[in-house]
């Protein structure tokens, strides 16, 4: 397993990490993704240790705490092996304190995390969604209170924009408080979004990526083609709403070009998705997800090995999409493109 910096701080992480999404089961949601109870759980973890897979993924409003609670119990007695992420901030009830990022949230959220995973310390707490009815300020100087006293190492934000992103960088610049060094995105061969701002306000300000559905929100699994029905197991039957669109004609022509390579390749469709993210700029760690072991152990073949530049380039013009304003002037025109060059260039031809 490669490792690397998580953006520009000192945290070494797996380039796969394992998304516990799966882990409890509870409610509508989460228990289409999965009910994998603890036992079940700590294989699964057996088989990412044995890897070199480390850094293992949750949230609080995974299944109500459940999750957080089953990666607990999964990794008890090898607390010091893994390295635990966790993120707080979207609703966990309908009282006026259960949701955002004030100090009493985050400090009751951050104990309540602590108490599940049955650990005292969380090696990357992230806020789930931006706060806007809470002060900046405020958000900060409570992350800087729980890393002073021991129980959060990092901090990172997840699905921020921007101008949230940038916003709170520089109030922690401004401040003396420590900077978020993750942000938890969307990015896939199907949603290529986090590239035309994101991507490089990461590269500019040193934070990691760590790649939330990287197989489309299930739709590169293989499984969905073209003139086909969703297979019956599919969690897309009860789950396609909740997650990030996809236009049929586009997902269809990515999966033909991903079928092609996995032709030549010898490769799970997967496998394939997974590699073409591995090498992409900015990212940090792809969080897999798995509901069984013959899952977990395919997405752990995305690793070990590498497209060619040609199968890359192939990929790349069948998921490109037209940049969004206002950034597709500097996809095009040169005069733009030298001012602000993207970090990924635009294919010649899109297929």
């Amino acid at each position: 397993m490669e490792y690397r910096r998580l953006g520009a701080s000192g945290l070494m992480v797996p380039a796969l990490s394992f998304g516990a999404g799966t882990f409890g089961g509870r409610g509508p949601l989460f228990g289409a993704w999965g009910a994998t109870d603890a036992r079940e759980a700590r294989r699964l973890v057996d088989i990412c240790l044995d890897a070199g897979l480390t850094m293992f993924d949750t949230a609080d409003v995974y299944s109500a705490g459940a999750s957080e609670e089953v990666l607990g119990q999964a990794i008890k007695g090898r607390r010091d092996q893994v390295i635990v992420s966790t993120k707080t901030g979207l609703p966990m009830g309908d009282g006026p304190g259960d949701a955002g990022s004030s100090r009493s949230r985050l400090i009751t959220a951050c104990e309540d995390a602590l108490r599940r995973l049955g650990t005292d310390r969380i090696d990357l707490f992230q806020l789930h969604a931006y706060d806007a009815g809470t002060p900046v300020e405020e958000v900060l100087d409570t992350l800087d209170t729980l890393v002073r006293a021991g129980k959060v190492r990092y901090t990172g934000v997840s699905n921020f924009s921007g101008w949230q992103l940038m916003k709170s960088l520089a109030a922690a610049d401004r401040l003396g408080r420590p900077r978020p060094v993750a942000h938890q995105v969307y990015y896939s061969l199907v949603g290529r979004d986090y590239e035309w701002e994101l991507m490089p306000l990461a590269r500019d300000q040193g934070l990691g990526a760590l790649v939330w559905s990287p197989l489309g929100w299930g739709r590169l699994t293989g499984r969905v083609r073209r003139g086909t029905p969703l297979p019956p197991g599919s969690r897309l039957h009860s789950t396609a709403d909740y997650g990030p669109p996809v236009d049929d004609d586009h997902l269809y022509g990515v999966v033909d070009v991903l079928d092609e390579i996995a032709r030549e390749t010898g490769r799970a469709v997967p496998q394939i998705a997974l590699n073409w993210l591995l090498r992409r700029p900015t990212v940090s760690s792809v969080i897999i997800g798995a509901r069984d072991e013959r899952q977990l152990r395919q997405n752990l073949g995305a690793v070990g090995w590498s497209l060619t530049p040609e199968q890359v380039a192939r990929l790349d013009a069948a998921s490109h999409r037209p940049a969004p304003y206002p950034y597709f002037p500097y996809e095009r025109q040169e005069g733009f493109a030298r001012l602000n060059p993207p970090l990924i260039a635009a294919p010649e031809r899109a297929a």
